[in-house]
């Protein structure tokens, strides 16, 4: 994105959902409707590759190749993120590179997901893919779904150590986060996450924005721009609208990838299959997906893409 800086980044950012085919391929198509229907809900920014997008069942190849397809699709409308996965340094070093080479704007770093190891050992890690990289990079720090993380105190000593490392994408609750934006002094960019539970509060604290699966994106949206204009009670009544959803699929990763996404594709009209090993949806939380979709309405969009059948 042309004169991107990260002190203008903010706002509500939509994560990817990694979209199949019945044969469990990637779907272009849809991958390409998914970004059209997040900027079409205004969203402030592009991300893809982290949790929500089932990075770790993605081929290194299918890795880079979301890479080009969210920045293609994104087209310079909004800052785009991308999340770097990978076991060693050198592996995520050359994520980084294609990251950077394809038109990101900022990075996120995830912790190596084998082993267990010292706060230490992460830090060093994440500042040696970090050293290698002029792209500005986040820390993702999400120690309740990833089994691993750092403290306040880490990622502040961290940032003083590696000047590129310039954000944080928390997933934690806003007592956790105001924490974090405490003792780095205000001065340090935190997007928190997990659906946009808790997404009034996160502002209040201090958060510059969230990055979210897109199932709520519209509402979130609504909720943060009201809540910026000052206009808390309506940014109360869009969040209270959308909190039953995000509490159904917020109950842990797989619940989000199976029924979050189920409804995202209910909003959206896109048909929705899952790559195995995978968390099979029941009947009982196949209705639930659907009253909710059918509260919250199907995404409010002007056009229909001459990609999508």
């Amino acid at each position: 994105m042309n004169n991107f800086r990260v002190q203008d980044l903010h706002g509500i950012h939509a994560i990817l959902y990694a979209l199949f085919d019945s044969d469990e391929k990637l779907d272009r198509n849809a991958m390409r409707r998914q970004v059209e229907l997040c900027l079409a809900s205004g969203v402030h920014g592009m991300a893809a590759l982290g949790l929500a997008t089932e990075v770790s069942k993605l081929s290194e190849h299918e890795r880079l190749t979301v890479m080009e397809w969210t920045v293609e699709d994104t087209a310079g409308r909004v800052p785009v993120a991308l999340t770097i996965f990978g076991s060693s340094v050198e592996e995520q070093v050359r994520q980084a590179r294609h990251a950077a080479n394809v038109g990101a704007d900022w990075l996120i770093l995830q912790p190596p997901m084998i082993g267990q190891f010292a706060a230490r050992e992460y830090m060093q890690f994440f500042g040696r893919v970090a050293d290698q990289t002029d792209l500005p990079v986040a820390i993702q720090n999400a120690p309740a779904l990833m089994g691993r993380g750092l403290s306040a105190t880490d990622i502040r000593d961290l940032v003083q150590q590696h000047p590129n490392i310039q954000l944080v994408k928390g997933e934690g609750p806003v007592v956790d986060i105001a924490a974090l934006i405490e003792v780095t002094d205000g001065t340090l960019p935190v997007f928190n996450g997990r659906a946009g539970l808790e997404l009034p509060d996160n502002l209040r604290a201090g958060c510059r924005g969230l990055i979210l699966a897109p199932d709520c994106i519209d509402y979130a949206v609504r909720v943060y721009e009201f809540f910026c204009d000052g206009w808390e009670e309506h940014a109360e009544d869009d969040y209270r609208r959308m909190l039953p959803a995000v509490v159904f699929t917020m109950q842990g990763i797989e619940n989000l990838l199976c029924y979050g996404k189920r409804l995202f594709g209910e909003r959206a009209g896109i048909p929705i299959y899952d790559r195995a090993p995978a968390l099979r949806p029941s009947d009982a939380g196949l209705a639930m997906t659907k009253r909710y979709a059918e509260d919250l309405g199907a995404f409010e969009v002007s056009y229909q893409p001459s990609c999508w059948p």
